[in-house]
């Protein structure tokens, strides 16, 4: 569904992915690993268009969309989760679902309250006086209002507790069960391994390692040479 092959990105002068190649097959969770500042954000962004891509091109399904404005690769069906969620603070949480929906799409609020209860128990509550958890659910919540059949979610775990980071990965699967492609950018490793299929490693812009989830969490000296801190 998704492929980047041999990606460079910039911002300005600042080269940050040289040559990144990496493929998300229709139903995958595929995770982006790295360390903080490794280029998984800037990969991300890539996709959609929101960083400069000088080298290099990007596929979905089978399309190039390198060149594309952010809104023309939403509408082909790709949703981005960023990092630092920026929800509508002012707006209720049924608010910032409706500003999410895309008319006649496969994804509708009532469809949203079953897979995050919560958020149906806050829809009318202002989106600032959100928990950080409750902030995730919706900001993943707005982005499948769009109807995206590839969805790419950056570091959706950081900065969370435990026990809301249990409950987001839960969430996760149940998308993974409805089809949905997943491209999660993590630093989590124990988060990503309970969702994954497959993994890639970024270090300084570059891919370094690729392979089943499986084979990554059974090789300590991977996982010590460019995910330990």
């Amino acid at each position: 569904m998704l492929e980047l092959a041999g990606v460079h990105a910039a911002y300005g002068p600042s080269r940050v992915l040289h040559g990144v190649s990496l493929t998300a097959r229709a139903g995958e969770v595929v995770s982006l690993l790295g360390r903080n500042g490794a280029g998984k954000s800037t990969t991300l962004k890539a996709i959609v268009g929101l960083v400069e891509v000088t080298g290099g091109g990007v596929h979905l399904e089978g399309r190039e969309i390198t060149r594309l404005a952010t809104h023309q690769i939403s509408r082909l069906g790709v949703g981005w989760v960023p990092e630092d969620r920026r929800i509508f603070s002012d707006l209720t949480v049924e608010e910032n679902l409706s500003v999410g929906a895309r008319p006649g799409g496969a994804w509708h609020a009532a469809r949203i309250y079953q897979l995050f209860p919560k958020l149906g128990e806050l829809a009318r509550r202002r989106a600032g006086s959100l928990s950080g958890g409750e902030q995730q659910m919706l900001t993943v919540a707005r982005t499948l209002m769009g109807s995206p059949r590839l969805v790419l979610l950056d570091e959706p775990s950081e900065g969370l507790a435990p026990v809301v980071v249990r409950a987001l990965g839960e969430q996760i699967a149940a998308l993974k069960r409805e089809g949905l492609t997943i491209l999660l950018s993590e630093q989590n490793l124990r988060f990503a391994a309970r969702l994954a299929d497959r993994a890639y490693i970024i270090e300084k812009g570059e891919i370094k390692w690729e392979g089943p989830i499986a084979r990554l969490m059974a090789d300590e000296s991977v996982r010590r040479a460019y995910l330990t801190l």
